[in-house]
């Protein structure tokens, strides 16, 4: 039997905001356990919060960016439950009356562009971070309680593991383009729960189950897959699918059952008595939406328009902000987008993922990297040097005048032809079958004077002046 896989996701992203979303303790990750806490974030009794405005500014900022609808009125809930990285055994969430609501993502399938609704954005606190012992046991470090995070909500629009893993990939690329996170799945600040289930074609959706502790996009991508072959083999042996939360062990490549999943009532919200309302103007949303940057699809086009630039490398160029806002600097400083647009579509972005990290740091600046592409198109430089060049210049020297370094690394061009026709002619007599072969028309005879110029002047000789030496000489 064929079944037709049906995925909705809960995204959890931590804003990167400088202070926690109802208190004053720094946010920040990675510092000693349980010394970034205060009576708020661990639910001392009579402590009482204070709304972060930055978090609802970061989350009008993620709602617009994804075409939500931005609620003139949002409240907060008490969401119940007890585990031991929630001291209050509450979290303050929100659920009637979110801060976003609708919205979209378009992402490109195999079979085209396909929209993802968003069904909401809600903000809510972070809880602390349990850390599971080998040998038994589990402590609890506080210092991640009370971050602000805010909870995207699909519709279940995705149908596979990679579809998803698409829309993943798109949507840390925006949340990091506007600033409002780091989307570092390493340090939690990106996290990921699925819901999966199945159905046959015509026939409502099937009973859900959710996946947890998902600590990358291979392990998401992983487990959906694990998850559709798990359910199809219960169903095709006549057995039912339980309404459950599973937990993914990624060093087995399996799931384990955790608990029956709960629902909404299960989790008793109600009124956070201790938080008003909050009421989110029109001319507050406009200032916000003034804060973003051009997003990647708006900013890809104006490349295609105004540098006349192939679709595909538009969209490479902004795929991440700090490349789009490199290329957008040189181009303000050297006056031929193209040949910029080509650089950083072949050695640049090969350097970065040599050097492949979560956040994109270019060890060259674009003041020096136009100046570089000009010496080349100049002619001071050949193209085997300015190659020299860029790699002398990524891994030991960004900050020196490229006009230097050339001297320094004795990569000027040579274009004297009287020169060159030296070296040629002392190459031609010393081959006279290969330059026989170039005046009966073989080209590839061509290439050979070429190499033997180059490979006598290491590489600096002026590939044009040589080839009309060869034209002029046999």
């Amino acid at each position: 039997m064929i079944y037709l896989a049906v995925i909705g996701l809960e995204v959890h992203t931590e804003l990167k905001t400088n202070t926690k979303i109802f208190c004053s303790c720094k946010n920040e990750f990675n510092l000693e356990p349980n010394i970034n806490c205060c009576p708020v974030c661990v639910g001392m009794p009579g402590a009482l919060p204070a709304l972060n405005k930055k978090a609802v500014e970061y989350a009008i900022k993620a709602g617009l960016a994804l075409n939500c609808e931005i609620n003139t009125l949002t409240r907060w809930e008490r969401k119940n439950y007890f585990y031991p990285d929630l001291p209050k055994a509450y979290q303050v969430s929100q659920a009637e009356a979110p801060v976003c609501l609708g919205g979209y993502m378009e992402i490109e399938t195999q079979n085209g562009p396909k929209k993802i609704r968003i069904n909401h954005i809600h903000l809510e606190e972070d809880a602390g971070k349990l850390i599971h012992s080998e040998y038994g046991g589990s402590l609890v470090d506080y210092n991640r309680g009370g971050v602000p995070l805010i909870e995207i909500v699909t519709e279940p629009d995705l149908s596979s593991a990679d579809e998803t893993l698409v829309f993943l990939e798109n949507l840390r690329a925006l949340l990091k383009y506007i600033g409002v996170s780091d989307c570092r799945m390493e340090q939690g600040s990106l996290r990921c729960d699925v819901n999966v289930s199945l159905r046959k074609e015509g026939e409502p959706l099937g009973i859900r189950t959710e996946m947890k502790n998902l600590a990358s996009f291979k392990a998401v991508h992983r487990a959906i897959t694990y998850e559709i072959n798990r359910q199809t083999e219960i169903l095709n042996s006549g057995g039912e699918i339980i309404q459950e939360t599973r937990r993914w062990d990624d060093q087995k490549g399996r799931s384990y059952s955790m608990r029956a999943k709960e629902d909404a009532q299960d989790y008793r919200y109600f009124p956070e008595t201790d938080l008003p309302p909050v009421k989110i103007s029109s001319e507050f949303v406009r200032q916000v939406k003034e804060t973003l940057p051009l997003l990647p699809k708006e900013r890809a086009q104006k490349y295609v328009e105004e540098y006349n630039l192939p679709q595909y490398d538009a969209q490479i160029l902004t795929s991440e902000i700090t490349i789009a806002d490199f290329f957008d600097e040189c181009v303000a400083l050297f006056d031929n987008p193209k040949m910029i647009s080509n650089w950083i579509m072949t050695d640049v972005m090969r350097k970065i993922k040599e050097h492949q990290t979560e956040d994109i740091v270019l060890p060259i600046n674009a003041k020096n990297f136009t100046k570089m592409l000009k010496l080349h198109q100049d002619n001071v430089i050949n193209q085997p040097a300015a190659k020299t060049l860029f790699e002398h210049m990524w891994h030991q020297d960004s900050k020196t005048d490229p006009e230097q370094l050339i001297q320094k690394l004795n990569l000027v061009q040579i274009s004297d032809e009287g020169e060159l026709e030296n070296i040629l002619k002392e190459i031609i007599q010393n081959n006279p079958a290969a330059a026989d072969d170039v005046r009966g028309g073989n080209k590839k005879a061509i290439a050979f004077f070429v190499g033997q110029v180059m490979k006598a002047t290491k590489g600096k000789a002026n590939p044009k002046t040589v080839n009309e030496l060869i034209q002029k000489l046999l």
